[in-house]
Order: structure tokens, then C-alpha cells, then sequence
């Protein structure tokens, strides 16, 4: 297991581009947002400058600052929609996706459970909609080796009945979890039930997101309600309740081996310097935990 950290966290801390912000915090490795126009961020330069995943030459650009920076790409992330009206064109954006991982060499694609109407459809019918969308989308890029990660994401991506769901009706090798360490926290589950369903869906994992929590005494083991006072209780990754030691054990023990990618979610209520300190602090504390 190596560190990651995502795109947006690193924009967040209000680095200048992402090779300045890895450096800085002595992180190896980048997860990169796909926009719906194709395009991803460079590493080299500012965040306004994007590379297309359509473009040949834009891939071979982003390949050689990899090179160049010395930078794991651990995984393209997308906030898929598969009850969207343009269906098709759904596919076709995760297909694009995929195929420019295969080009870089990018082991899994982050795939999002939150879609259009979810709150108002019975969950069977929520499972069928999101389970043909990936089968679609693994089907059209059948030679592929790479992974797709569902995240544990929003009302129905935090429920285990939904998840199961859906890996028991696609039933491949390519589909598993981008588990979120701090989602089912936020979704409400007491703390302890947290640990469980990590060990209940660790041999799943494809790729992890990392968050954390805060909560007074009193409620850390109680049933809440979905993202009670989350914005004020959301915290750096390492100061929060959830033990990430006790996450990463999990993981280890289900033999995942890919990257911890770090998204801090609390960055916006601390001024820059403290925002680039708290993710140099998470940083140290998850290298200190793979050592």
C-alpha cells in the first residue's frame, strides 16, 4: 500500500498544481477528477490547464510528468449518474475513461452509487438501474483489465443491502468498492458498526477514499440520522474517530495492496497554512501506519 491524495484536496489546500502540493507533502501518489467534458487535470501546471482523455497527445503529455514528477496516477475518479436520460452517453464517458487508463496504466476507475431519483425508487429497482449501467460499461471495454470502484457515496451507496446488490448482480472480477472510510460514519452507522462492515466488504476494494469524523462522546455509538452535523463535526483524517490503523489491518488482511487516498473534507474551515499542515500531518501518520 502506498499514499495517495485526490485532486481536489490538493487544489483545496490552495497548492498551485498538483506536483507542488505531492512534493510538499511527501506523497507519491494523485487520484485525478474526470470532468463530463473529458478532461483531466495536468500535474505540471495550474488547475485551469486540462488535458483531454480523448487526446493521444494529451495522454503521452501526461504520462511523461508522471515520469518526469515521479507520480503514481492511482486512479481516474467520476461522478456517474446511470439513471441519467442520456444513458448512452454514460457509457461512453466511463468507456473513454477506461480506455485512457488502460493507456496510463491506471489500475481502477472510481464509479459513484449517487444517482438521479434515487430517493424516490424501491431498492430493487435502484439495484437494476446501476447494475445494467456497469455491465454496459464492462462489456464495451471487455479486454480491459481495469477495475471499476463503486463508492460507498450518498443515501444508497452507504446502505450494504445496495452494495451487495449490485456486486451480486454484475458478479465480476473487474467490480468491487472505492471504500470511503468516513462515508458510513457520515451515513450514520455507530462507530463500531463502522469496523464491521469494513471487514464485511474489505475483499471487495479496489481503492479507498479517507475522511474522518469528530462526534461528541455521547453519539459515537449511536444510530444518527444521514450526515448529522457533518460540517461541523467533519475533522482532518488523522484526528477524527474512525481508527484508520484498525481500517488499514482490515485491508491488509483482505490483501488489498493499492493506494490510501487521502480526501480531507474539513479543509475549508482553516486558513491555507493550516489547511497544508493538517494534510502533512495525515500524511505522516499514514506512512507511520504502513511502517
Amino acid at each position: 500500500m502506498y499514499i495517495s491524495i485526490r485532486d481536489e484536496t490538493v487544489y483545496g489546500a490552495n497548492y498551485t498544481t498538483l506536483a507542488e502540493g505531492l512534493q510538499d507533502l511527501e506523497i507519491e501518489g494523485v487520484e485525478l477528477w474526470v470532468r463530463r467534458d473529458y478532461t483531466i487535470p495536468s500535474l505540471k501546471q495550474p488547475s485551469s490547464v486540462r488535458l483531454s482523455i480523448n487526446s493521444q497527445s494529451d495522454i503521452a503529455r501526461l504520462k511523461a510528468e508522471a515520469s518526469q514528477e515521479g507520480i503514481k496516477i492511482a486512479a481516474l475518479c467520476m461522478g456517474t449518474n446511470f439513471n441519467s436520460e442520456l444513458r448512452d452517453q454514460e457509457v461512453n464517458w466511463v468507456k473513454s475513461t477506461i480506455e485512457a487508463s488502460d493507456a496510463l496504466q491506471i489500475p481502477v476507475v472510481r464509479i459513484d452509487a449517487i444517482m438521479h431519483n434515487e430517493d424516490s425508487l424501491p431498492l430493487d429497482e435502484r439495484m437494476n438501474i446501476v447494475a445494467d449501467g456497469i455491465c454496459r460499461c464492462l462489456e464495451a471495454t471487455s479486454s480491459s483489465s481495469v477495475d471499476l470502484g463503486i463508492e460507498n457515496h450518498g443515501f444508497q451507496g452507504n446502505d450494504p443491502l445496495f452494495l451487495h446488490g449490485i456486486l451480486n448482480k454484475v458478479r465480476s472480477e473487474r467490480l468491487g468498492l472505492t471504500l470511503d472510510s468516513g462515508n458510513f460514519y457520515w451515513r450514520g452507522w455507530p462507530l463500531h458498526k463502522v469496523y464491521d462492515i469494513f471487514a464485511e466488504f474489505a475483499q471487495f476494494v479496489k481503492h479507498t477514499h479517507l475522511k474522518n469524523i469528530r462526534y461528541p462522546d455521547d453519539i459515537r455509538e449511536t444510530q444518527r440520522e444521514m450526515g448529522y452535523e457533518y460540517g461541523k463535526y467533519v475533522c482532518p483524517i488523522h484526528e477524527g474517530d474512525i481508527d484508520h490503523s484498525r481500517y488499514i489491518s482490515i485491508l491488509k488482511n483482505a490483501d488489498y495492496t493499492r493506494d490510501l487516498c487521502l480526501e480531507d473534507e474539513s479543509l475549508g474551515k482553516y486558513s491555507t497554512e493550516v489547511r497544508q499542515h493538517n494534510l502533512r500531518e495525515s500524511a505522516k501518520t499514514f506512512r507511520g501506519f504502513l511502517r
